[in-house]
């Protein structure tokens, strides 16, 4: 049925506004805990600093260059994208320093690359030298330069040049071609982040910096200067930071946190506090035992495990649908229709990815909301 035409459709209302009481958010809403989360910059900044690193955060985790911003100010070098796309809201906010550590295939995204570079320092990891020969091809075409790091595999068995011969060789053609130049190693082990135990951490850190080194010591002999190895994450930057290998650290969820990084063994130097939660609103209590909360698939993703309720005892999270969140509530527990409710997502990457704003609060009090402008910028 077609809309009367003296009648007017209404705008979508923002979900909260500087000021409101945290308990007001419309939901589901994703909000971040800005006493938590400046903790947590300040400890990473802080463990960069004492070892002489540089951090360099992954903005893969929140997409939001309010938060890029932050991390710059208490003395960040510059940030990670893993994508070409996700990076152009971030040149267009001004932050001038940007390593894809990705490999980037194909025209459209080359050219892409090829304009970025002409506005700020970009640089990019190559693994192929058919793709460098590409990348190399684009720049000249449209008069820029971009830093190339050959990245090799430490243990992720994903990207990655196999062996020191190829990286070697593939770092020598870059310095034969135009439009780019050699800038070191992408060295990065995504499954060591995840090791539960501090010391099967530690050691997957450790055999990681190891090949790395060997790689470097190959690319000086050789008579390639090796100054930049960048990798690390939330999960091993505690180590990679001490190794004497690395030279930048790409940590991004150690911000926020979630279920996943939460499960690890924290019991190092370097540990950081859940600020990232998915606010959501009791929509129904159907039976004693049962809650519906108004968050489920199209607020948060599953594939590293369900969300948990934050600091609400005997109430928990046991099935993800489209609109909805089921919550097993225990005799003893008091929730109402209408309660609003903290989740820990599983997993924060893609959890920002499926929101438009983050609305940043303290002290339960919101104190502002913040564009994820790379949300769904995937190419």
């Amino acid at each position: 049925m077609a809309v009367h035409p003296s009648v007017s459709v209404p705008g979508l209302i923002p979900a909260a506004a500087a000021g409101d009481p945290l308990a007001r958010v419309d939901t589901p809403s994703l909000v971040l805990d800005l006493d938590a989360f400046e903790h947590n910059l300040r400890a990473m900044q802080a463990w960069a600093d004492r070892h002489g690193v540089r951090l360099r955060p992954h903005a893969k985790a929140h997409k939001c260059p309010e938060i890029a911003r932050r991390q710059l100010a208490l003395g960040a070098r510059g940030i990670c994208c893993q994508k070409v796309s996700e990076a152009v809201p971030f040149v267009a906010a001004g932050i001038d320093d940007v390593h894809i550590s990705n490999e980037i295939v194909g025209p459209a995204k080359l050219a892409l690359l090829a304009q970025l570079a002409r506005a700020a320092r970009v640089s990019v990891c190559v693994d192929d030298a058919g793709n460098l020969a590409d990348i190399s091809a684009a720049m000249t075409q449209a008069g820029a330069q971009v830093e190339v790091l050959v990245e090799i595999d430490v243990g992720q068995g994903r990207c990655g040049v196999p062996d020191v011969a190829e990286a070697v060789a593939l770092a020598r053609r870059v310095q034969d071609l135009p439009g780019v130049s050699f800038g070191g190693l992408q060295a990065y082990h995504g499954s060591a982040q995840h090791v539960r135990s501090h010391a099967g951490r530690a050691e997957a850190a450790s055999r990681a910096a190891r090949l790395a080194a060997e790689c470097a010591r190959a690319l000086r002999s050789a008579g390639i200067p090796c100054d930049r190895i960048t990798g690390a994450g939330t999960g091993s930057a505690e180590f990679d930071a001490a190794s004497g290998v690395y030279t930048e650290l790409q940590a991004g969820s150690y911000a926020f946190m979630d279920g996943d990084y939460g499960a690890n063994d924290w019991s190092g130097p370097l540990a950081f506090r859940h600020s990232l939660y998915l606010l959501a609103t009791v929509m129904s209590r159907p039976v004693a035992g049962r809650a519906v909360v108004d968050a489920g698939l199209k607020s948060t993703t599953i594939e590293s495990g369900l969300p948990r309720v934050a600091g609400r005892d005997g109430l928990r999270y046991i099935a993800a649908n489209d609109e909805h969140g089921v919550l097993e509530v225990a005799a003893d527990a008091n929730v109402r229709l209408g309660d609003t409710l903290l989740l820990v997502p599983a997993h924060v990457d893609p959890t920002f990815n499926l929101h438009d704003t983050l609305v940043a609060y303290r002290d339960g009090v919101v104190e502002g909301i913040w564009d994820i402008a790379a949300r769904g910028l995937s190419r």
